[in-house]
């Protein structure tokens, strides 16, 4: 029938790919656990149930939300259908504005209110760090 070098080649390329095969559900398990989606404030109105794993909520930042305390900031993420109140202790990026993206992650309490752990602005193709643009301006 099959000579004993094919054997050979046959059973080390099947371990082979079993070996791949693992690796990458193994990869692919450990990643599942990390991968954070965000998610609109409508999607969040519509859940079924509210979970304490962490989130991240994604939208615009409404027009004359942003309040500012000592040691807070609270502001309103809108989808333009839906919103959601945010709390967040910390510095905020530079490019946090009103009418600006914006994801925050972390805990949502209920479907109105969300303790925010992290500040994510986001910004169009356009942006140019600010010591760029000023570079740029110098030359």
């Amino acid at each position: 029938m099959y000579g004993k070098k094919v054997k050979l080649r046959a059973i080390f390329l099947l371990f082979s790919i079993v070996i791949v095969i693992l690796a990458v559900f193994l990869v692919l398990k450990t990643l599942e656990e990390d991968v954070v989606y965000f998610i609109s404030p409508t999607e969040i109105k519509n859940l079924p149930e509210i979970n304490t794993k962490k989130i991240r909520i994604g939208g615009m930042v409404k027009k004359d939300s942003i309040k500012t305390t000592s040691d807070q900031i609270n502001f309103i993420i809108t989808d333009f259908k839906s919103e959601i109140n945010v709390s967040f202790s910390g510095s905020v990026p530079n490019l946090f504005a009103e009418e600006k993206g914006v994801v925050a992650e972390g805990f949502l309490k209920d479907r109105n209110y969300f303790d925010a752990t992290k500040i994510l602005a986001k910004h169009d193709e356009n942006y140019m760090p600010p010591e760029v643009k000023e570079s740029l301006q110098a030359k």
